[in-house]
């Protein structure tokens, strides 16, 4: 979606904001038992420091973080066996979206997804049906630190940067996946401020939404996903202009 989107807006109650924030712990939690399959080491294991890194950016509590280790391990016997997968789909106006989730049963991410889908104007697809719109990208929110624009830009790709938009004063930037850790750590040693570092999926080309219906459509069709207890990303090639999204609310 466009940069200033409905979900930037959306926490108008308490009650709103402790639910996302039990979201965001669970969804961290998950990755980090998702890395620590590997090893409950973070420094043996690059993977599990960068979700460990990213939980605590995100105020998860060392308690939560612990037993989410425990779990990857298997250490903690009695703890679910996470997987993670990603379902494509059609939405609305054409728009598509790639929807990744972390979950303990994959049937019932399944069928939830498709069900919400079904109910706000979209279809599941098969395999490869959608992917192929989007590219596979280590991403990074990246602040200057009062760097000049040139200074910050060329900054940015000499550390391994292959594509870069600025938003308010800040960087949207874009690497090889594969590339997360190493480009990370040339942006820390370069004096930039990584806020965020991810990988997601980038449209390959933007599809422009102008019907204030389609609009709304769409939007409530990626909120619901996203109260999806499974669900870790949903992704749209789906654009709204900043004056339809005043129109939004």
């Amino acid at each position: 979606m466009a940069k200033h989107s409905h979900f930037d807006n959306i926490k108008r109650s308490k009650g709103v904001v402790d639910a996302q924030r039990g979201k965001v712990f669970t969804i961290h939690a998950r990755f980090v038992a998702i890395a620590a399959r590997s090893g409950g080491d973070p420094l043996m294991n690059a993977s599990l420091k960068s979700a460990i890194d990213r939980a605590k950016a995100a105020n998860v509590p060392n308690a939560n973080i612990e037993r989410a280790i425990k779990k990857g391990t298997g250490e903690d016997k009695e703890g679910a066996v996470f997987e993670e997968a990603t379902y494509e789909a059609f939405g609305p106006g054409g728009a598509v979206f790639m929807v990744d989730v972390i979950t303990d049963n994959t049937n019932r991410a399944f069928s939830n997804i498709r069900l919400a889908l079904m109910k706000n104007g979209g279809n599941i697809g098969s395999a490869g049906s959608v992917a192929w719109k989007f590219d596979k990208k280590a991403y990074f929110l990246v602040d200057p630190v009062g760097k000049s624009a040139d200074e910050a830009e060329l900054g940015l790709i000499d550390c391994g940067a292959d594509d870069l938009e600025a938003d308010e004063g800040k960087y949207d930037v874009y690497a090889a996946p594969d590339k997360l850790a190493e480009v990370k750590k040339a942006l820390l040693a370069a004096g930039f401020k990584v806020e965020k570092d991810e990988l997601v999926w980038k449209p390959k080309e933007k599809l422009v939404i102008a019907d204030l219906e389609i609009a709304k459509t769409i939007m409530k069709l990626m909120e619901v996903l996203d109260e999806d207890e499974d669900v870790v990303r949903v992704t749209t090639n789906a654009e709204l202009s900043d004056s339809l999204l005043a129109q939004l609310g």
